[in-house]
């Protein structure tokens, strides 16, 4: 009798031990299979360009450059639109190239953009909307002046007037860190535009391709 017990119990143990065992394969399969894929940078498929408002005073444009070139350095930013008070202020990096093969980038069109929903969506909210992954958004055709392979878009409103549009390389290449800085540049952008509203209309050089 005392035999058939400890036969019982040493196969109870035995048991236990085999689903403990594969209860540990099955979590590590599980692991293994919700680890995130490695993510590499893309070459923007479109040409380069630098087009902004000929009559830009100094100031504007020194901050306006320093902004580009801030955030190009140092995020996966390769495309850079400003649009403020119903103008394109600025379109610099690089833009999707226009299909009449003239060899020229997309430009902006300012009314049009402003009447589609991404544009409308930020306006409407008053904070930065953060597309990680463009190619799950409908909304990207409303973006045509940006590469056709933009992998992810921060849509930053400027106060009330305006919104930046920057295109990155990399699905959800925009760290936390990168979101919250770009929100404080669209900050200080807005209030230094804000001082050139009530100015002339301001007439667009003739595009400067590099």
């Amino acid at each position: 009798m005392k035999l058939c017990l400890t036969c019982s119990s040493q196969s109870r143990a035995d048991l236990l031990t085999l689903g403990l065992a594969v209860t540990n394969i099955l979590a590590g399969l599980v692991w293994l299979s919700i680890r995130p894929k490695s993510i590499s940078k893309v070459n923007p498929e479109g040409i380069e360009c630098e087009r902004m408002h000929s009559n830009l005073p100094n100031t504007l444009l020194s901050e306006l450059l320093w902004a580009w070139e801030s955030l190009s350095d140092v995020t996966c930013c390769r495309s850079l639109v400003i649009v403020y008070d119903g103008r394109c202020i600025l379109q610099i990096g690089f833009a999707a190239e226009s299909s009449n093969g003239n060899g020229k980038a997309v430009s902006v069109d300012a009314d049009k953009l402003m009447q589609g929903s991404l544009y409308r969506g930020v306006m409407k909210s008053g904070v930065q909307s953060y597309l990680a992954n463009l190619y799950l958004y409908p909304g990207k055709s409303e973006l045509p002046f940006l590469p056709s392979n933009t992998q992810a878009v921060i849509l930053q409103p400027l106060g009330d007037k305006g919104i930046t549009i920057i295109g990155g390389d990399t699905v959800r290449g925009f760290t936390s860190a990168d979101q919250a800085w770009i929100s404080l540049i669209g900050e200080k952008l807005d209030s230094t535009l804000a001082k050139y509203v009530d100015n002339p209309p301001l007439v667009v050089q003739d595009p400067v391709f590099k």
